[in-house]
């Protein structure tokens, strides 16, 4: 038997051990967004380098300006016979649970329960990520416990405030170079395309996320004596909010689109060759209509094509009864997903002109940016990519579909620009993990498949 073929056996053998690890790192509230579990975000820390530590790393919690940053490394075979360097990245915190009265148990007190599809643990970070980064580092565990070691050099990284943005994070990448050399990232913090269809995230939209506040009248203004006469900046706000998208669903920001290329036809075709079934998408959340530019698929819009959503706004009275004024205040916050080609930086100048430009030039804008971080496109040839298919066509008996995704997670376009190195985004969740949502789950059977798939893609490329 070949050693991966020894330490997928092993793996079998004490799968029920990687479980209870993955669920004993739930039971932590490492919640990187609340202050008052900071002290919680260090025991997770902690978790994860005595984890590390066991397995013969050499692991340490580096301090940042915000939570610690676990970083670990293993020399592998140490013969110097030209296999690659791995970074392993991912992120201890997680997202607060409120609303608590939605959960149907306590989420940081992990339950296995039954599901449609099997067995699934409910927790807060079940998938996000926890559960995922426990499939990379149960992997681990195996080839060290079944071998003495393992067939390539890894290095880990793991941080704690990835669910608030990575304030911290490019600074320790910055300063830790030397430490985090390698021929690529494997992130596990993505989706699959469906629980019996593996994948491989090749594309990840970019990111502008910032907040506008507009001021008209010096008060709060009595909606009998004033109406008709002074400006109204909830008025006002939501007019100009409402012109940045058309009927048609096309972002009206000038020179949003430009540098942004078509979807390749073979690319297209690709997609479409998944069967992907947008009414039973959008009726799992109750809705029929989709929205997005029209004349697009469904997937094309989802992950190839830039967007523009207001995420909030508030201004005036909202109390219970009446109160009739003309506000004096009004704020919203608004998002733009984005694709190659477009700069952040560019986009949030447009955007600030274009508001300034829709309302009267007495009314006074202010603008906070949150992040921005540019999309990501990852070759569809490399070796690494090419490595993982071969691993989950393994894993699953089936081939791997390349698929994009259309969110972002802005420390891999920093790892990109920082260090110099793609990711390979190897992920195992799925659309109804109800991410950063009460009762998220992750299913023991994509738990499962991770572990292998990652114990196998250690394996080949270390050439074992």
């Amino acid at each position: 038997m070949t050693a991966t073929g020894r330490v997928l056996a092993r793996i079998e053998t004490d799968f029920a051990a990687y479980q209870a690890r993955w669920m004993d790192w739930l039971r932590i509230p490492s919640i990187s967004a609340q202050p008052a579990h900071a002290a919680d975000c260090r025991t997770a820390a902690e978790f994860a380098r005595r984890d590390l530590a066991d397995l013969g790393f050499t692991a340490a919690i580096h301090e940042t300006a915000g939570q610690p940053v676990v970083l670990a490394h293993h020399p592998g075979p140490g013969d110097g016979r030209g296999v690659p360097r791995l970074l392993f990245y991912g992120h201890y915190d997680v997202q607060p649970p409120e609303p608590l009265e939605l959960w149907t148990s306590p989420p940081f007190e992990p339950v296995v329960v039954d599901g449609p599809r099997g067995k699934r643990v409910v927790a807060r970070g079940a998938v996000d990520d926890k559960g995922q980064a426990s499939m990379w580092l149960g992997a681990l565990r195996a080839w060290v416990e079944e071998t003495g070691g393992l067939p390539v050099p890894v290095t880990v990284l793991i941080e704690g405030e990835e669910e608030i943005g990575s304030p911290s994070l490019e600074a320790f990448l910055d300063a830790e170079r030397a430490r985090l050399g390698a021929d690529v990232v494997v992130v596990s913090d993505t989706s699959t395309w469906d629980i019996d269809t593996p994948a491989v995230t090749t594309r990840l939209r970019g990111l502008v996320y910032l907040e506008v506040r507009l001021r008209a009248a010096q008060r709060d203004l009595h909606s009998g004596l004033f109406g008709g006469a002074a400006q109204n900046a909830v008025n006002l706000l939501a007019r100009a909010l409402t012109a940045l998208v058309d009927a048609k669903g096309r972002v009206m920001l000038p020179g949003f689109y430009d540098g942004v290329a078509e979807t390749p036809a073979e690319q297209r075709a690709e997609w479409d060759r998944l069967g992907y079934d947008e009414a039973a998408f959008l009726g799992r959340i109750g809705l029929r209509h989709p929205a997005g530019e029209a004349g697009r698929g469904g997937l094309e819009r989802r992950w190839a094509r830039p967007t523009c959503d207001v995420n909030g706004i508030w201004g005036g009275y909202a109390g219970p009864g009446a109160k009739t004024v003309i506000a004096a205040e009004a704020g919203a916050k608004v998002s733009f997903r984005l694709v190659p080609g477009q700069e952040p930086d560019q986009v949030i100048a447009a955007f600030k002109q274009f508001i300034t430009a829709q309302v009267p030039d007495d009314a006074k804008l202010d603008f906070e940016v949150f992040s921005s971080a540019r999309a990501i496109e990852v070759p569809r040839d490399s070796r690494f990519v090419t490595a993982a298919q071969e691993a989950l066509a393994a894993e699953y008996g089936r081939p791997a579909a390349l698929i994009g995704s259309g969110g972002s997670i802005p420390v891999v376009e920093s790892f990109k620009r920082l260090l110099g190195l793609d990711s390979l985004l190897l992920g195992f969740g799925l659309d109804d993990d109800q991410t950063h949502s009460p009762n998220e789950k992750f299913e023991v059977r994509c738990f499962h498949h991770g572990l292998r798939t990652h114990a196998r893609l250690i394996g080949q490329l270390g050439g074992a």
